[in-house]
């Protein structure tokens, strides 16, 4: 059996939000083989090419290590607006400069994402998956997890309570796994 690393990040920033949530119970469910660890965003900058001119924030270095430390990425991602969250968007930018040297050059990524709405962060988790052709990310496919109406689903601690969440995003990582190993 090969033990996998994946760096998991949630584009909210909020400490109670529903993302990162997800990111806890997908960091609880990971297979036997594979272990996920969480890099918090708060201390990646707003981009900005004359800050990168100068040489990238500790923030920004740290998450650039810690994506080439990893095997893959797992992404979860809210839908602001009809659209990916500028937190996560601007964490994708940071990591994908320079662009003959990124991070996320040939690093298999997974997307989900969890929202109180009906149809979850499909429309975010689109935009995102748009910016991996550009950063040359492996970005898995299918299946997709779109967690809607995901504030019934979670307890009062962002626990997550709803058995059928559990099993799909159970699968989801597997097939992660699998995705991964086929880049390594």
């Amino acid at each position: 059996m090969t033990d996998l690393r994946v760096l998991g990040v949630a584009g909210s920033l909020r400490l109670g939000s529903l993302n990162r949530a997800l990111l806890r119970a997908a960091v609880k469910l990971a297979p036997a083989d594979m272990s996920i660890d969480t890099f918090d965003l708060a201390d990646v900058p707003l981009y900005n090419g004359d800050v990168e001119a100068a040489g990238d924030p500790p923030g920004v270095a740290a998450f650039k290590n810690a994506i080439r430390a990893a095997d893959a990425v797992l992404l979860v991602t809210p839908e602001y607006n009809h659209g990916v969250s500028g937190v996560m968007k601007n964490a994708v930018d940071w990591a994908s400069r320079p662009a003959h040297d990124a991070a996320l050059n040939g690093k298999p990524v997974g997307i989900i994402g969890a929202s109180p709405g009906q149809v979850g962060t499909a429309r975010g988790q689109s935009q995102l998956r748009q910016a991996f052709e550009f950063t040359n990310s492996f970005c898995m496919p299918q299946p997709e997890i779109l967690v809607f109406r995901a504030h019934e689903k979670f307890d009062a601690a962002g626990e997550l309570t709803d058995a059928k969440t559990a099993e799909y995003l159970t699968k989801y990582l597997e097939a992660l796994r699998a995705w991964t190993l086929r880049f390594k």
